[in-house]
């Protein structure tokens, strides 16, 4: 059968797919926030799974809001589009009934697969920002921070063990005016493990570029303001820097004390939780999930619910 032209092509597989659907399984009314909307592959299963609820779509990428719209057309009276920042979707629509918050963190497949975007090793560009109204790429990280500020992104944010010999190699060797050029020096000057020797390397300068660690915090913070009742926060992670906050936070909200470690005893009423962590341990993806889909190897999905 041939496919209607006006029909969108499905360009990749939404990570954890099954897996997201079931955190959300039980939500039968309000509104589910999906803060990295990307190509909709979850916004739509949740809209076909979840007859009753509607849906926030927030993506900070004009091209992934246009793809949305047109591919969630038959739910079009059941979903909000809203272009922005992630850290500020939950305070904009507060005073909905939220009953679920979804962000699938990190470069979606919609910039990965878009050599034009600057994200990958072969790209033409060196861009990589995720709201393409942003005035810092990086091409001006690459070519104009001092050697002391690329140490400290590659150490933090890329967890490089050889991070000064990786900003001397910068240094030494711009400008870089492509994605495609400063890998390949890379893959030329670095040891080859098993993922290509840029990938931390790109990783760090993504994360600068979009303060994507920065935004994550902004986010559970905001979530943990809104004093949201009876809600679920379904959160994709793809390192271990991400991953870490929001570990750290499903901690926090679940913790019934707040004193101070080093008290003596407990004197704030033992009664400060905000709800439970679904998942002890993270869900990650199967044999078979990763085989279909390598990019959901590293994912990590953990679930917290609001009483």
């Amino acid at each position: 059968m041939q496919e209607n032209s006006n029909t969108p092509q499905i360009p990749h597989i939404p990570v954890l797919y099954s897996e997201v659907l079931n955190s959300f399984s039980t939500v039968n009314e309000g509104y589910i926030i999906d803060c990295t909307t990307g190509y909709a592959g979850h916004s739509s299963g949740l809209l076909k799974q979840n007859k009753n609820i509607k849906l926030i779509c927030n993506d900070q990428d004009d091209e992934a809001l246009e793809f949305s719209k047109n591919r969630l057309k038959e739910f079009e009276n059941r979903v909000i589009f809203n272009k922005g920042n992630f850290e500020n979707v939950v305070p904009k629509f507060q005073d909905y009934q939220i009953s679920g918050i979804l962000a699938d963190i990190g470069v979606s497949s919609l910039q990965l697969d878009k050599l034009e975007r600057g994200f990958g090793f072969e790209s033409l560009v060196l861009d990589m920002r995720m709201d393409q109204n942003s005035s810092l790429d990086a091409q001006t990280i690459v070519n104009t921070y001092s050697k002391q500020d690329l140490e400290n992104i590659l150490k933090e944010y890329g967890e490089i063990r050889e991070y000064k010999k990786v900003a001397s190699i910068i240094v030494e060797n711009r400008p870089f005016y492509s994605a495609k050029e400063l890998s390949e020096l890379l893959a030329k000057k670095l040891h080859k493990g098993k993922i290509h020797p840029a990938t931390l390397v790109f990783q760090a300068i993504r994360i600068e570029v979009n303060n994507e660690l920065g935004v994550l915090e902004k986010l559970f913070e905001s979530i943990e303001e809104a004093k949201l009742k009876n809600c679920i926060v379904s959160i994709i992670s793809f390192h271990s820097l991400e991953d870490r906050i929001v570990k750290n936070y499903f901690k926090k909200w679940s913790s019934s004390c707040v004193c101070p470690s080093d008290a003596f005893r407990c004197e704030c009423g033992n009664n400060h939780d905000l709800g439970k962590i679904i998942t002890k341990k993270p869900i990650i993806a199967t044999p078979l999930e990763i085989k279909q889909n390598p990019r959901s190897r590293s994912s990590k999905l953990r679930i917290f619910k609001f009483d």
